[in-house]
């Protein structure tokens, strides 16, 4: 089974803010923010609730990206490894 590598702190995603180019933090899955319970369920029960109906067939984890400086925020999907 994939894991996310960024959810498992193996790899760290730099991207930056397109508005005012300070780095984008991330604020974990997409899929915490739509369930407050849903860190309870198996990630394949998770996936096919959150919105995005290729996450779970591709294996891609959908992450909260947030620039604290400007308030600009953007999801950016994650592939599983």
């Amino acid at each position: 089974m994939a894991m996310c590598p960024l959810c498992n702190s193996i790899k760290e995603l730099e991207a930056y803010c397109p508005k005012c180019q300070k780095r984008l933090e991330d604020s974990g899955k997409v899929s915490d923010y739509l369930d407050p319970y849903g860190h309870y369920n198996d990630e394949e029960t998770v996936k096919m609730g959150d919105g995005y109906p290729f996450t779970a067939k591709d294996q891609i984890c959908p992450h909260l990206m947030v620039c604290t400086d400007c308030g600009h925020d953007e999801v950016r999907f994650i592939q599983e490894e």
